[in-house]
């Protein structure tokens, strides 16, 4: 069990270092002249961002968990698709809450649409009322993805093409630099993983 834990501690490590870099290429390089070439397109699809306000997917997945905690209860027991996708929203939900509160306030990076209207790109940012990194909805979806990636291993690929999509339409709409997004997901991605990984550990000792 050491082993694998080792082999998982490194993996995740390599990942880490990995996203850094990407993180810090695309902050360089990529993320204002992306945020340009895609804002006159995002300006037309604000109703997303209402329609997936971030209050709205918590307050569904919230619904979500009191559904099968009543039913839980009510039953005596859940299936593992049930206990999967409780896990998934609470670990959605408590990655959101740390990245906004904590990671959000700490980076302080202005988003797109102050930079592109004369704010600096840059970390740490002073006076700053709204934070876009890493990306909140990313964080959201990251973490509910994680868990069934872990838990559902035929679910990578389809899971890990919504989340593509996702990270894409959050850049065109011009809520999110690039950078943001992929700090965002790996962030989620990870703390669905290992909220998934206790799971494990807790239903089948191992």
């Amino acid at each position: 069990m050491m082993k694998r834990f080792s082999v998982v501690v490194r993996i995740w490590l390599l990942s880490l270092v990995a996203c850094a870099a990407a993180v810090a290429v695309s902050f360089a390089e990529l993320d204002i002249a992306v945020a340009r070439h895609f804002w006159r397109i995002g300006r037309h699809l604000g109703y997303l961002g209402t329609l997936f306000n971030g209050a709205v997917i918590l307050a569904l997945e919230s619904a979500v968990v009191l559904v099968l905690i009543l039913a839980r209860v009510t039953r005596g027991h859940l299936s593992r698709f049930a206990e999967t996708l409780g896990l998934a929203c609470l670990a959605s939900i408590c990655a959101y809450g740390i990245n906004d509160a904590v990671l959000k306030a700490f980076f302080a990076v202005q988003g797109p649409a102050a930079v592109l209207h004369g704010a600096r790109h840059v970390f740490f940012a002073t006076r700053l009322a709204d934070s876009s990194f890493p990306s909140g909805h990313m964080t959201l979806a990251g973490a509910f993805a994680g868990v069934f990636m872990r838990l559902y291993r035929s679910s990578v690929w389809p899971l890990a093409a919504l989340l593509l999509v996702a990270a894409a339409l959050l850049v065109i709409g011009g809520w999110h630099f690039v950078s943001d997004v992929i700090a965002g997901t790996f962030l989620g991605v990870s703390a669905g993983m290992l909220a998934a990984e206790g799971w494990i550990a807790h239903v089948y000792g191992k």
